[in-house]
């Protein structure tokens, strides 16, 4: 199964909120599913983006069985951690851009590299454009909300200027926290850095 059919399935199997099949097409029509991850990190390759989606979503279920056992969906529903961990980065959306880049190959000759180049055509942030997408399609709940808006973490722009907002949510809602997690783990264990 390919990553597209693998996204789909979690996603039909778990989300039934009023919006989804709008949200679906839209994301049909847009570049998720061909897009990289990141432009010069992890999953930084066509189609990395659906990638790293489904490898959040299973990380992120695996600590909630972790952390609350396999009773887990009487902490949080099966179709809150599909939106959470599925949708977190819908802010790459139509971020990235293939171009060439001039590089030297091993004989000293240079050639033209294609490489991803970054052009938001949305400069919204990056978690909270996520939830400001989403929500254009489907309410989401207030905990759903903020473990997208906060998925960084300490990485988040606003936490590198002063807002430390991030730690009360995480205390408000730990599963907030674990997506983090979950998505730290799918980027530094589950991808690879490519060239």
């Amino acid at each position: 199964m390919d990553a597209k059919e693998e996204f789909l399935e979690i996603f039909y199997d778990n989300v039934d909120r009023d919006g989804a099949d709008r949200l679906l097409e839209w994301l049909e029509k847009s570049d998720f599913f061909t897009a990289p991850a990141s432009s010069r990190r992890h999953s930084a390759y066509r189609g990395g983006l659906c990638r790293h989606s489904i490898n959040v979503y299973r990380r992120f279920v695996k600590l909630l069985e972790g952390e609350y056992g396999q009773n887990w969906s009487n902490v949080i529903s099966p179709e809150s951690v599909a939106i959470m961990g599925l949708l977190h980065d819908v802010c790459k959306v139509d971020t990235y851009k293939e171009d060439f880049k001039n590089v030297k190959d091993e004989t000293g000759q240079w050639i033209k590299k294609p490489y991803y180049k970054i052009e938001d055509s949305l400069p919204y942030g990056h978690g909270e454009k996520s939830v400001y997408i989403i929500s254009a399609f489907i309410k989401l709940t207030r905990e759903e909300a903020l473990g997208i808006n906060w998925h960084m973490g300490e990485y988040d722009q606003r936490v590198k200027n002063g807002n430390y907002s991030v730690g009360d949510a995480y205390y408000k809602y730990p599963n907030c926290f674990l997506l983090h997690v979950a998505d730290l783990m799918a980027t530094y264990l589950d991808e690879k850095v490519e060239n």
